[in-house]
């Protein structure tokens, strides 16, 4: 392949994914990555990860333990301890950007390994790939130009300030994006001068590892660390550990959480990323064309599975019926398929579990009074073996129902009509999340003054819906987490600030 386009597989959907397969597993043994090497779990297990679209086995990778965990922080404590805590910003950012390059040339197969262990259509994950590198570029940049402040004082004292990095810290990442979530954390903990030690989930492991593996010769051994295993096994005592300085998590509230209450034990600071249920409101007199193309893109991309899909439209009655159809079209117009093959709009779910929990959340909404204008399981032989689920819409939802309160996590939008500017405030605050947020209006004032008062950590107004952009920051409100990730800031929540007060004689000359 080149960076440039997608070379595409032919053959059935079982063809298609055994050649890709082959293809991935000539990259490497996809082992979990300790002290600048490839390594093998110390209890010796492994266990399998699948490829969605077809149900079968890729490859297996460690499960890793409590024992791997020590290691891998041990590592990076002697990497900090080291050659790594000894390089400059400048020399820090020259790795960084080296590594940068690295990926960059490898960026195909990259966007390969990502596809088939995500089920993501392969232009995706291309497109997804390339995003992520600008993070992990852009931190390595910025880290150029940071500095401390002096503090006016008086002729007798001078004040100044250093930010210093944790040490290692512990940083876990979720199945949906996993490359760009990670470099999300992975830019500005090193860039601050950290050791990373990162788990990725469980169900997508394989394209980190892969570009950890590509990290070799470029970033001193220990700067990064990649423990792959089960949440119990492996996250806990990455959170738990007494030599790690700082956690970030990004994942289901339930679970941050439990992240949260295990880091208490060490009070040791935590960024989290959490659930969603983010509402998209559109004003009468809205471009509606827009709006429906803005709001498609916004829950059926990576079929639904984005922490800020906006999965909750709250639309103005005098045009809902006008929208509503447009959606629906819009949703029909998408194509389930081969993920490896061209054509293809929407990929599977992840697993069998959320295929299940996401069926079962259409058959809640209709039994709560929704109407299913379109969407459901897909049926067609050929993807029989994947989890699939068309882009689905419902309609007639009030804000109260399950369907409309709790993060689903699929293709699925729903509907809800408003009256007023304030009901429709209301509406869009009223559920326990604030992560991100849509606005459609032609009216300025109105735009600005809806996106402050929602309660959303990002909000896009007329279009670009949940794309964060390197310097931007993103978080969440509420339930949706502590913290911000992807703007410059992020270094600071990798960095301890230390002021030095040093007292100033009068001259002796």
């Amino acid at each position: 392949m080149t960076s440039d386009s997608v070379d595409y597989y032919e053959g059935t959907v079982k063809e298609t994914h055994a050649a890709a397969r082959r293809d991935v597993l000539a990259l490497g043994e996809f082992d979990a990555w300790i002290g600048g090497e490839s390594v093998t779990a110390t209890e010796g297990e492994r266990f399998a990860t699948l490829d969605p679209v077809v149900g079968d086995e890729i490859c297996t990778v460690p499960r890793c333990t409590g024992a791997d965990v020590d290691a891998a922080v041990a590592a990076g404590q002697d990497a900090v301890d080291g050659e790594w805590g000894d390089y400059t910003p400048q020399e820090r950012s020259n790795a960084m950007l080296a590594w940068v390059d690295t990926l960059q040339a490898n960026v195909d197969d990259l966007a390969l390994v990502e596809s088939l262990d995500g089920g993501k259509p392969l232009k995706h994950a291309l497109v997804e790939t390339k995003y992520a590198l600008d993070f992990l570029e852009y931190y390595a940049k910025v880290i150029q130009a940071d500095e401390g402040i002096t503090v006016p004082t008086g002729d007798n004292l001078h004040v100044y300030t250093r930010h210093e990095p944790y040490g290692v810290v512990g940083l876990i990442t979720p199945w949906n994006f996993p490359l760009t979530i990670s470099f999300w954390k992975l830019g500005p903990a090193l860039a601050a001068g950290n050791a990373a030690v990162i788990k990725p989930a469980e169900q997508t492991p394989l394209s980190l590892l892969y570009a950890a593996e590509l990290s070799a010769d470029v970033l001193p051994d220990g700067a990064l660390n990649v423990v792959t295993g089960f949440g119990e096994e492996a996250g806990a005592p990455l959170t738990e550990h007494p030599g790690v300085g700082k956690v970030s998590f990004t994942g289901e509230d339930v679970t941050g959480k439990t992240v949260m209450r295990a880091a208490t034990e060490n009070v040791t600071p935590v960024t989290l990323e959490l659930g969603g249920k983010s509402p998209y409101v559109i004003f009468p007199d809205a471009d509606i064309e827009k709006a429906v193309r803005d709001v498609a893109h916004g829950i059926f991309y990576n079929a639904g599975q984005s922490c800020d899909a906006c999965s909750r439209v709250l639309v103005h009655e005098d045009i809902a019926e006008e929208f509503t159809e447009g959606l629906v079209a819009r949703a029909e117009g998408l194509t389930p398929g081969d993920t490896l093959v061209e054509g293809t709009t929407i990929g599977p779910l992840i697993s069998a579990a959320q295929f299940e929990k996401v069926t079962d959340y259409v058959e809640l909404g209709k039994e709560e009074g929704a109407t299913c204008a379109t969407g459901g399981a897909v049926d067609d032989d050929d993807l029989a073996d994947g989890w699939y689920v068309r882009p689905t819409v419902l309609t007639e939802v009030d804000n109260d129902m399950r369907v409309a309160q709790e993060e689903i996590f699929g293709p699925v939008e729903v509907v809800t009509t408003f009256e007023t500017y304030d009901e429709a405030i209301d509406l869009a605050n009223d559920v326990e999340f604030g992560l991100a947020a849509g606005v459609a209006t032609e009216n300025n004032s109105l735009a600005h003054r809806a996106a402050a008062d929602i309660e959303a950590g990002s909000v896009w107004i007329n279009g670009n819906y949940a794309t964060p952009i390197p310097g931007g920051p993103f978080g969440g409100y509420k339930q949706s987490g502590i913290g911000r990730e992807c703007s410059r800031d992020a270094i600071r929540h990798y960095t301890q600030e230390k002021a030095v007060h040093v007292a100033l004689d009068e001259p002796s000359l």
